[in-house]
């Protein structure tokens, strides 16, 4: 008896190859389509109705009883939640946070001054914003590890006022993510999930006050509402299910593919793994051990749905194509595990990030390596970066020209201004040009 394989096969062999590759990077795009008018709504009724609407919501979605008189994570609520953590775990969130704070501080860029032979001064500052409301997913699962990469580069930028909303289905929540909170200094923590958590910190409430950049991964409803409220608020990006492509020759470890394909499949079900291989033996061989492996895992049932919908082996006739339907697919997270790696990564445009060689596997980067996790999803890798301090800092300029400027630049300005028919704006320059 064959063994239904577990994921799903596109071959270059096959005439619709390219279309097929198409399809598949197209879809992911449209996934909130369906519940966009209940967002819409939900945003609105925060909007207009502040606290009354946020603690109706809470109620119904969150499952928050009386929760205007239990909105907030209490500092009682964090003790208790840390005493419940073992020493292990709080030690590994501490060695996290170090590491992605001292990624961080070497992306911090430099104030720095222009200046030319025409008198002209232009100094350029980097200012943090006053405020950011970091969303902390809770959904299927708890992501400690979330409290840190969002929040830590915030801080870094030189953010000053900080909180977080986190769902807290029936008043519970993993201790771990309340310790990672803890461990941020982070003290405004709302108990609050889904899109009107984003309401709430898009506009304000009687209780909350409005942020000037909201950042977090979330499902649905939070990626829909996010995607709604751009023009009231900086967002960092819309982020949806997490995603990975991996190309993989037959020199890589097929057990190793197939954990780290698995290891973006037990997200939920609507997470998206892909192989692109050379070797069709090898994608067997990896399929097999994905078999193999999901018998032992907890999450075996949203693993297997997840590789049933968005599971794919794409078999080519030579890697040296596979850079190219990276570029067009521009995936979260690209793992290159062949032995010329380095030649593919030279050709990557688009991919949230890379990793590439046998022992870099991209759970490491979930948690340990430095770099923020945060990063775009649906195709959103062609024109959207990872999160960094960058999301959290304006650039200003201070400009100062003198007399000698006016005398040499002045002309020139006058005629193109005088060119674009703004007579005031040519005026403001000669009166200058006389004195």
């Amino acid at each position: 008896m064959t063994k239904k394989k577990m994921l799903n096969y596109i071959n270059e062999n096959e005439d619709n190859f390219e279309h097929n590759i198409k399809s598949l990077a197209n879809s992911r795009m449209d996934l909130n389509e369906e519940i966009s008018d209940k967002v819409s709504e939900i945003l609105k009724n925060v909007k207009e109705g502040g606290n009354e609407s946020l603690f109706k919501y809470m109620e119904e979605l969150d499952g928050i009883k009386n929760p205007s008189k239990n909105l907030f994570i209490s500092q009682t609520d964090i003790k208790e939640a840390k005493a419940k953590c073992s020493e292990e775990s709080l030690q590994a969130l501490g060695l996290a946070k170090k590491r992605i704070e001292e990624f961080h501080l070497q992306q911090m860029p430099k104030d720095s001054l222009f200046s030319d032979d025409q008198k002209i001064n232009i100094k350029t500052r980097w200012i943090p914003l006053e405020s950011v409301g970091v969303y902390i997913p809770g959904g299927k699962a708890s992501y400690p590890s979330s409290v840190l990469m969002t929040i830590i580069p915030a801080q870094v930028a030189g953010v000053k006022n900080i909180k977080a909303t986190i769902p807290c289905p029936n008043n519970k929540i993993d201790p771990l993510v309340l310790a990672a909170l803890d461990l941020c200094n982070i003290e405004e923590i709302y108990k609050i999930g889904g899109s009107h958590a984003i309401a709430a910190l898009t506009w304000g409430t009687e209780t909350i006050s409005k942020v000037d950049i909201i950042i977090g991964p979330g499902n649905k409803w939070v990626a829909e509402a996010k995607k709604q409220v751009i023009g009231n608020v900086k967002i960092d990006m819309i982020a949806g299910p997490s995603e990975i492509l991996i190309i993989s020759d037959n020199y890589s470890n097929p057990e190793w593919v197939a954990a780290d394909l698995i290891a973006q499949a037990e997200h939920d079900e609507t997470a998206q793994a892909i192989l692109i291989t050379d070797d069709i033996s090898f994608a067997k061989k990896v399929d097999e051990c994905i078999r193999i492996q999901i018998s032992q895992l907890s999450r075996s049932m949203i693993i297997s749905e997840s590789l049933k919908n968005n599971g794919y082996a794409i078999v080519v006739h030579n890697l040296s194509k596979s850079a190219d339907i990276a570029n067009t697919i521009a995936p979260e997270h690209l793992s290159i595990l062949c032995k010329d790696y380095e030649i593919i990564e030279k050709e990557i445009i688009n991919a949230g990030v890379i990793f590439t060689g046998l022992w870099t596997p991209e759970a490491m980067g979930d948690y340990i390596i430095g770099s923020s996790h945060v990063l775009p999803t649906n195709g959103m890798a062609k024109n959207y970066s990872g999160l960094s301090v960058f999301n959290f800092l304006r650039r200003q300029s201070t400009i100062m020209g003198e007399r000698e400027t006016i005398k040499t630049l002045g002309p020139p300005a006058v005629i193109l201004a005088e060119c674009e028919g703004l007579d005031a704006h040519a005026n403001s320059i000669k009166l200058r040009l006389k004195d």
